[in-house]
């Protein structure tokens, strides 16, 4: 229902015409797309596609060739990447940034004082945790009855878990997700995505999620971006895109039912 003189709320983060070339190299070409607040969305696509770059960029580890990123009404391409953090986004890397000689609970401490602007070990040492925000990160990561178990000993998909909590330290309102659920079983798999819409529907996060696990995709049930050499192809529910030729061809592959 359209109602007259009510405007849509503008989106979080948008992403404009974006190119990034490495010499005669084309990472991204016209790149264009908006993220509304409290949305999750998925980027699939062929390794080389483009994806890691177009990350890199949003969160200031390189500079556009062309094009724009706003976030929050602010233009962020240019800025550093440390200043861009600040401004909200937090961003995951494939494989987990934990400290597997720590405890869970050390982890999670570790990363509240990083936030909280006190770094180096003897610093670490001075701050008196905060408890009750600690286990609170703990219960939503699931973790709270292994708050003093080694993370070497949490199973791949705990430590996915856990990383995440660790990055809502800070203040985060877009979360960028680089394959977190690789090299999980089907049970982790579903774990992650359960705290993905938790963190979506109770805490109002936007994330963006770089995946290749189609059953992770499917289960999410939200809106999907294709990118194929550079470009953004498709966009939709997972349901239609399967379908489409453009994705069959890039991607998925002829004749798959996934």
């Amino acid at each position: 229902m359209h109602v007259t003189g009510v405007e849509a709320p503008a989106p979080l983060l948008k992403v404009d015409g974006l190119a990034k070339r490495f010499g005669g190299v084309v990472a991204l070409s016209d790149v264009s797309f908006e993220l509304e607040e409290a949305s999750i969305h998925t980027i699939l696509g062929p390794n080389g596609c483009g994806k890691t770059t177009l990350f890199n960029v949003i969160d200031g580890s390189l500079r556009p060739t062309a094009g724009r990123v706003e976030f929050a009404g602010q233009r962020i391409d240019g800025m550093t990447a440390a200043r861009i953090a600040r401004l909200g986004i937090a961003r995951k890397f494939q494989v987990p940034g934990v400290f597997g000689e720590l405890s869970v609970a050390q982890n999670l401490e570790t990363a509240l004082a990083c936030h909280g602007g006190r770094y180096g070990v003897g610093a670490l040492l001075r701050v008196r945790p905060d408890a009750v925000r600690r286990d609170e990160l703990a219960d939503l990561c699931g973790l709270s009855a292994k708050l003093q178990v080694r993370v070497s000993e949490l199973a791949h998909g705990e430590k996915q878990r856990l990383e995440i909590a660790m990055l809502l330290a800070g203040d985060v309102r877009l979360l960028m997700l680089d394959e977190p659920t690789a090299g999980m079983s089907v049970t982790e798999t579903e774990a992650v995505a359960a705290l993905v819409r938790q963190l979506r529907d109770e805490r109002g996060l936007t994330v963006l999620i770089v995946e290749h696990d189609l059953h992770f995709v499917r289960s999410l049930a939200e809106p999907v971006l294709v990118a194929n050499e550079g470009r953004i192809i498709a966009r939709g529910d997972y349901e239609t895109l399967r379908h489409d030729p453009r994705v069959i061809r890039s991607y998925l592959g002829e004749g798959a039912d996934a």
